[in-house]
């Protein structure tokens, strides 16, 4: 049985208010050690009141010493001054409250406690009772900061709407992706279906650490996860085992897919308006036909038909000429939605590889928005005809999708498929799981609509007032954020959380760190196998 901890009193309430936050005199800890982002309790009279220091101040009852301080010369008076004329405060911001003389659930502070009531650093037993013990529905991401509890994440509520991971390059935004990834998966809380852009989640991904790899969701997890790719070259050179390889039609395209590439291929508004146009008059083989009217000749009758000038035809034909280049586009149909529609409602995790198209914003874009458009049609008309039979019902489904604003900017987000599901919420059984280094250039109510927020260092003013909109005492957050440490750490709120909170991520690469995960390694799986072996026809 572990001894209880002693908790480590930090100082005593001075002053504040409860939407200005506690002010708090330290009185048993260097400055030095108290850091913003840190959880603190606060005994109160009868409460208990858990909140988070925002901010660190250094003060003095003479504001002589700011003009005349004691000089190297002086170490005596120094010290006595220390503590006593001259102090530190720190503000904290209370979130929650709880009655520490019953067993009463958690509220928000609505109140503040006394004068001088003692102010503590939060301890194993606060942090479990605030964000829960790791359990089917609770899914350990880290801990917080200066603390070594275990920090836990709702994951029931958390796929129930869309949510965010947001940072700067190099901040570990994968790294925390895949854990998300992994709890969902073993929690059952979610199917997954991953646009793995650069080839990260899938077999394996890369680290910064001596080995260089980390295992991926289909090594850990062999038979519930399914990779499939549009590159199998690729993944022939990386020696990367798939499920399926993805063959897209031309005669599939649709004009919805092609206008999600205006930015990229440098399409006119009236380009994307002469490919609907095409669309209406030639039928499902409108693509193909068009780029195989090589010759200008060929292309005149279409630009009389429609209407359109000489120079606007020629242009679009060029642009999507550079589809081209797709081997994934192939004539006829073929069955590989299927088979991801298939793997998903079976309740098997699709991881989708992008090869050497993994730096080709213009594959990923159609690749992604073709699927999800027919993934989100099959969620909807299931849903629709279960009539409320939830046993009828799609699984619930988070679609993951790095590179964000390339989908969901203001331009274009409204007539977007992602724009679509993330307003939509729970309706269809199916959110997103939104992965990006610029939240700035994400559209207004698309970010307003994402659950949780999962945020890394971010530099840009603009990104961090996109990120932090809408949420309470967003002043103080934007403090926290701006004080977290390069990586590792990430500041996280929303509705799969309590209150916002300073986590340090979790380890993950490690033989520890997949054993913690429910992992066998590979020697115990062999000794493992070797047992049953042997209980079933006996030591050889």
């Amino acid at each position: 049985m572990t001894e209880p901890q002693t908790p480590h009193r930090l100082g005593l309430v001075v002053g504040g208010s409860l939407t200005g936050g506690l002010e708090v005199r330290l009185d048993e800890v260097a400055v030095e050690e108290v850091k913003v982002g840190r959880l603190v309790a606060i005994d109160g009279t009868r409460l208990c009141f858990f909140g988070t220091i925002t901010d660190v101040t250094l003060r003095s009852t003479d504001p002589r010493l700011a003009a005349a301080p004691p000089s190297d010369d002086e170490p005596l008076l120094r010290a006595a001054l220390l503590g006593t004329a001259a102090y530190a405060t720190v503000k904290v911001a209370p979130s929650l409250v709880w009655d520490r003389t019953a067993e009463s659930e958690l509220a928000p502070a609505r109140t503040v406690p006394p004068h001088f009531a003692q102010v503590r650093e939060a301890n194993d037993d606060d942090v479990a009772r605030v964000f829960g013990q790791e359990d089917a529905a609770h899914f350990y991401i880290g801990t917080p900061l200066e603390l070594e509890s275990r920090l836990c994440l709702d994951l029931p509520r958390f796929a129930q709407r869309s949510n965010g991971v947001f940072g700067r390059s190099g901040t570990g935004k994968t790294f925390l992706t895949r854990l998300l990834l992994i709890g969902l998966l073993q929690k059952g809380g979610a199917v997954n279906l991953v646009f793995d852009m650069h080839n990260e989640y899938g077999w394996e991904g890369t680290s910064e650490g001596p080995a260089g790899k980390v295992k991926g969701l289909k090594q850990l997890f062999a038979s519930k996860v399914a990779v499939f790719t549009v590159d199998q070259e690729s993944a022939v050179r990386r020696g990367v085992s798939v499920d399926e390889v993805v063959r897209i039609g031309w005669d599939e395209i649709e004009p919805q897919d092609i206008e999600l590439l205006q930015e990229t291929l440098n399409l006119t508004e009236a380009g994307v308006g002469a490919v609907y146009a095409m669309a209406r008059q030639r039928g499902p083989r409108w693509l193909s036909d068009f780029l195989a009217a090589e010759a200008p000749g060929e292309r005149a009758d279409l630009t009389t038909a429609l209407g359109e000038h000489e120079a606007t035809i020629a242009a679009l034909y060029r642009r999507l000429g550079r589809l081209r280049d797709f081997h994934f586009l192939a004539e006829g149909r073929s069955d590989a939605l299927q088979r991801l529609l298939n793997a998903l409602e079976g309740g098997r995790h699709v991881v989708l590889e992008f090869g050497r198209y993994s730096n080709n914003l213009t594959a990923y874009l159609l690749v992604a928005n073709f699927l999800t458009r027919r993934v989100h049609q099959r969620w909807v008309r299931r849903t629709e005809e279960a009539l409320g039979d939830r046993a009828q019902e799609p699984p619930q489904l988070v679609i993951t999708l790095e590179e964000a604003h390339r989908f969901l900017s203001p331009a274009i987000a409204p007539r977007t498929i992602f724009g679509t599901i993330a307003r939509e919420m729970r309706k269809y059984h199916a959110t997103l799981l939104v992965i990006d280094q610029r939240p700035s250039g994400i559209d207004d109510e698309v970010l307003s609509q994402l659950g949780t927020k999962l945020c890394y260092r971010l530099d840009d003013d603009a990104d961090i007032d996109a990120v932090l909109a809408g949420a309470a005492g967003r002043s103080d957050l934007k403090t926290v954020l701006a004080n977290l440490d390069a990586k590792q750490q990430v500041l996280a709120f929303g509705d799969a959380l309590p209150m916002p909170v300073v986590v340090r991520v979790r380890e993950y690469g490690s033989p520890q760190s997949y054993q913690e995960l429910g992992i066998e390694s590979e020697e115990d799986h062999k000794a493992r196998v070797q047992r049953d072996m042997e209980r079933m026809f006996g030591a050889g």
